[in-house]
């Protein structure tokens, strides 16, 4: 086959042995879009999951405040009451394999419902509590219905997206929902100081029934199996208020959805588990699991070395998390468009170092060779470095004026969450017909390591001080690095390899 030249209307070329099509984005190609709804559609509904995601975040977070207060009102040891902390994590971990798994065979909507009911009894539990046995159960059942939010919504993502938009996308998810880890704190702050620690669990019960209305009135199904590129008729469960209202407008009469529904069974809830046996997917998400264990080990001992270094009152300490949470959120919507830059920017090398049309789109399903690894993580490398330096500066920064550990916070948050949202679109594209299962083992592997980092912070700096403490974490995350090295290089090797053995199973 003679190779294509930039002005021929279609282009083929030879790709690991394969002959592949290249689609332009001419409006009158024949094959159909991969989904139907509009970018605003689109935006409306990750608007959507991103509000409902918030809860996951907010859940940890306005509760730091109010650590002191509750162990002082239980009669318990603040090293208990962080414990409660610890094994919200840990469920944090667990439960989204659970539910991501389900929701990628019974639907998004009807697992969004289910999760919403068991996180607002909780939290009505967790506010008439009245012992610390009480506060240990509840708190994981309220981590159990939060934490699947983000999972769930990761897979709605996935269904309605293609891989060259999706940076963006998932940058406004996580920017959103870590609204919660930017103003929980000040609301827990706030709710501890003025009106006693149980009226946080109110506040939750009341926003959380709000999210929930939106769920049920505005978001369609989007599982593919079921809906899917969006032209499929939804009925029953699948169906939100909205549409009996308005109809479903790009339904389209005898439409099928574009892939073969899957049955439920005992190894539905395991399967995300066989993930992490994949070599790029193991190192990928261990190394966002250390970063992710640094900087949860800084923010949960923030209330307790504030408090003593600087003396400041629970409200304050609430302020204190502000450069935490927004560093969150500028570190998601930044990295979100800068990783569909840099996926267009990607597209171009490719296509102009094979000779192609560059304003064709490439992804990883037309071009198997396409490094979406290379495309996602070309920016890791400058974060990384800020976010080693940062840290290792934390413990000094606590000697000096109030605001240095701050600023500081605020960059760690930002390079932290950088990081986890490149992991998220990466993993979603690696697996985009499971994203909610693969974005919940990413979470699994995160929260479990990072639940032995939170309890084990506060024994290291008691030990060690927190100077010496912030710099080991530096210099574990420095020892992680050649990680990156590993998936950038070996990475599109072990996922070409993976695919191919899915061909010869039978799988697409």
């Amino acid at each position: 086959m003679s190779s294509p030249t930039r002005n021929n209307t279609s282009k083929e070329t030879q790709i690991t042995g394969h002959s592949v099509l290249l689609s332009p984005i001419s409006k009158q190609s024949s094959s159909p879009p991969y989904h139907v709804f509009t970018l605003s559609h689109k935006l409306q509904i990750v608007y959507i999951v991103s509000a409902a995601a918030i809860f996951s975040p907010l859940s940890s977070n306005i509760y730091f405040p109010a650590l002191v207060m509750i162990s002082r009102d239980l009669n318990t040891s603040m090293s208990l009451v962080t414990l409660t902390v610890t094994v919200y994590m840990i469920v944090q971990g667990l439960a989204p394999s659970v539910w991501g798994s389900f929701s990628d065979v019974l639907g998004r909507r009807m697992i969004f419902v289910g999760t919403f009911v068991v996180y607002i009894v909780s939290n009505i539990l967790l506010a008439v509590s009245t012992n610390y046995a009480e506060l240990m159960a509840f708190r994981a059942l309220q981590a159990a219905g939060s934490a699947a939010t983000i999972s769930i919504g990761a897979g709605v993502i996935g269904d309605i997206t293609t891989s060259s938009e999706r940076g963006g996308l998932v940058g406004i998810f996580g920017g959103v929902r870590m609204l919660g880890q930017g103003v929980g704190p000040v609301f827990g702050g706030i709710l501890s100081q003025y009106l006693g620690f149980r009226w946080i669990f109110w506040f939750l019960t009341i926003v959380a029934g709000a999210s929930l209305l939106s769920i049920i009135f505005f978001l369609p199904e989007t599982l593919r199996p079921i809906a899917g590129n969006g032209t499929v008729p939804l009925h029953g469960v699948y169906k939100p208020v909205l549409y009996y209202v308005t109809g479903q407008k790009e339904a389209q009469e005898g439409a099928v959805p574009d892939q073969k529904k899957s049955k439920v069974t005992i190894g539905t809830v395991f399967a995300p588990l066989t993930f992490l046996k994949e070599k790029d997917v193991f190192v990928t998400l261990f190394f966002g699991s250390i970063v992710y264990t640094v900087w949860s080990m800084i923010t949960s001992s923030t209330s307790d070395l504030f408090e003593e270094t600087y003396g400041l009152t629970t409200l304050e300490v609430g302020l204190v998390f502000l450069g935490n949470g927004f560093g969150c959120m500028c570190g998601s919507y930044t990295i979100g468009y800068l990783m569909d830059y840099n996926h267009r920017k990607t597209e171009f090398e490719y296509c102009q170092k094979r000779n192609l049309d560059t304003n064709y789109r490439v992804n990883v399903k037309s071009h198997p060779d396409f490094p979406i690894e290379y495309a996602r993580m070309r920016n890791t490398w400058w974060i990384t470095t800020l976010f080693i330096i940062c840290t290792a500066l934390y413990g000094v920064s606590l000697r000096t004026h109030l605001a240095v550990p701050i600023i500081l916070q605020y960059l760690i948050a930002y390079c932290s969450t950088a990081v986890f949202t490149i992991n998220s679109a990466l993993v979603i594209d690696l697996y985009p017909g499971a994203s909610a299962s693969a974005t919940a083992v990413n979470n699994l592997m995160r929260c479990l390591i990072g639940a032995a980092g939170v309890a084990a912070i506060q024994p290291i700096i008691d030990k060690i001080g927190s100077l010496c403490a912030f710099v080991l974490l530096a210099g574990i995350t420095l020892a992680m690095v050649p990680l990156l090295s590993v998936e950038m290089r070996w990475g599109p090797k072990w996922r070409m390899q993976r695919n191919k053995k899915m061909e010869m199973k039978g799988f697409t």
